[in-house]
């Protein structure tokens, strides 16, 4: 009769042959590798970043849905209107011709600024995997932002060279964006780390000038520009982007500020009283740059809009951002003189269907028919 001796696994198969007691250990080891949603935290976290779930942070991943119901793409929104006006020698004023020059010129290099921010900044130090999926989503929105001024300039057939070159040509461009790079470079510089009070405050502190400042400022004076050229049925097609642009937006801006928000929760110790006064002085001179923008593309009243009123805009804009990242008000009495940029974010609104892309541009399978 045949015997077998029996022989100890050796090798890969030495792994499946275990013990009750290395099987315990195993197990063990399993769930220490598993995430704890009380050890999650926006920055500095100790938690695989590769595991989304649980759900700590579930307003970034709320926000990551809605961002993407919210898809549209620049080409479905016909421009024949905007070429036909433009090519009409009187179809615009000078002024007007040089407010959407003006735009284009900030908003085609804005856009990428804001990407770069995030892919090779902000993203590397945000340890919430909800709130990097947010982060991915708002990445590719900006991309579709810049080519949705590329569609603008390249349907106008618009001089590329004086567009895109704006941002080193024109001063009240250019000190809007060499007030954003050294924040952007500081994220993006390859030895920069958290984990230190003064390096935590940078991250915060650049948080606020992108969320609130650059995203939630100094894209209002041109949104309200080329919005007001829309509802004087003038480049309609270019105004109709732009409404979308500035809902993306909206919600760009709102996420900074609850991320800001949560940062200041999880790490009171940064919210120190000279960093507030900091803050505050970084407003004061973003409205300051972008009040000069607007002088410098409406150095004539146009559209009934004029540099002086932007200026009572930006104040009131200035105020709503510094109350929502817990900030007390800048400027005293400040008020809107354009309720109806809320109605472009806020309010739902019906369109012909035949006529253009429902404004509420939602993906087809998030689309209601009442």
């Amino acid at each position: 009769m045949l015997q077998f001796e029996e022989q100890q696994p050796t090798g890969a198969d030495a792994g499946l042959a275990v013990g009750p007691a290395t099987a315990r250990n195993q197990e063990d080891a399993a769930e220490l590798r598993r995430v704890n949603i009380a050890d999650k935290r926006v920055i500095n976290g100790r938690t695989d970043v590769n595991q989304l779930v649980p759900f700590k942070y579930k307003w970034a991943w709320e926000k990551y849905l809605s961002a993407c119901a919210n898809h549209w793409m620049p080409q479905e929104i016909q421009m024949s209107r905007d070429i036909a006006l433009w090519k009409d020698p009187h179809g615009l004023t000078d002024d007007e011709r040089r407010i959407v020059k003006r735009n284009l010129g900030f908003f085609v290099t804005a856009d990428s600024l804001a990407a770069n921010n995030i892919v090779l900044g902000t993203y590397r130090h945000i340890t919430a995997p909800e709130c990097r999926q947010y982060l991915l989503r708002q990445a590719f929105e900006e991309a579709i932002h810049t080519h949705a001024y590329q569609y603008i300039v390249e349907s106008l057939q618009l001089d590329e060279g004086e567009v895109f070159n704006a941002y080193h040509e024109i001063p009240s461009i250019r000190d809007k964006d060499e007030f954003l790079i050294p924040f952007i470079n500081t994220l993006t510089d390859p030895s920069f780390q958290t984990g230190t009070p003064e390096n935590d405050q940078k991250l915060l502190r650049s948080l606020i000038v992108f969320a609130c400042m650059m995203e939630g400022l100094f894209f209002y004076v041109g949104f309200a520009q080329i919005l007001s050229l829309g509802r004087q049925n003038k480049m309609t097609g270019s105004a109709e982007q732009y409404q979308y642009i500035l809902r993306d937006e909206s919600m760009h801006c709102n996420f900074g500020i609850d991320l800001i928000n949560q940062i200041k929760l999880e790490n009171p110790h940064l919210w120190t009283s000279e960093f507030r006064e900091e803050v505050r002085g970084l407003f004061r001179k973003a409205v300051e740059l972008e009040y000069r923008y607007a002088e410098d593309t409406m150095p004539r009243g146009v559209l009934g809009l004029n540099a002086s009123i932007f200026k009572e805009y930006l104040r009131y804009i200035a105020n709503r951002r510094c109350q929502q990242i817990g900030l007390d008000v800048l400027f005293e009495g400040a008020t809107n003189p354009f309720p109806w940029m809320a109605e472009m974010i806020d309010l739902k609104k019906e369109r012909n269907f035949f006529e253009t892309r429902v404004i509420e541009y939602q993906t087809g399978g998030a689309l209601t028919w009442d």
